[in-house]
């Protein structure tokens, strides 16, 4: 089975060092949603998942790429 890997902590570094808060309260979600889509323990919504590329202004596949195993 395959998984969502993601690169927002990198995103978040690479846009002023961006904090978990601020991406949370821009993408309509809670810190510790980010935390766990961090992690890799909370697969998102396709809504969210667009929310928080659009947050960062690039496609849905900067963010979010699917790792088949």
């Amino acid at each position: 089975m395959g998984r969502i890997e993601n690169r927002i902590r990198r995103l978040r570094f690479d846009n002023n060092e961006m904090t978990q808060e601020e991406l949370a309260q821009r993408a309509g979600c809670t810190r510790q949603t980010i935390i766990a889509l961090e992690q890799g323990k909370y697969v998102p919504s396709i809504e969210l998942a667009f929310r928080v590329a659009g947050v960062f202004g690039v496609s849905l596949e900067e963010v979010f790429q699917y790792e088949d195993s």
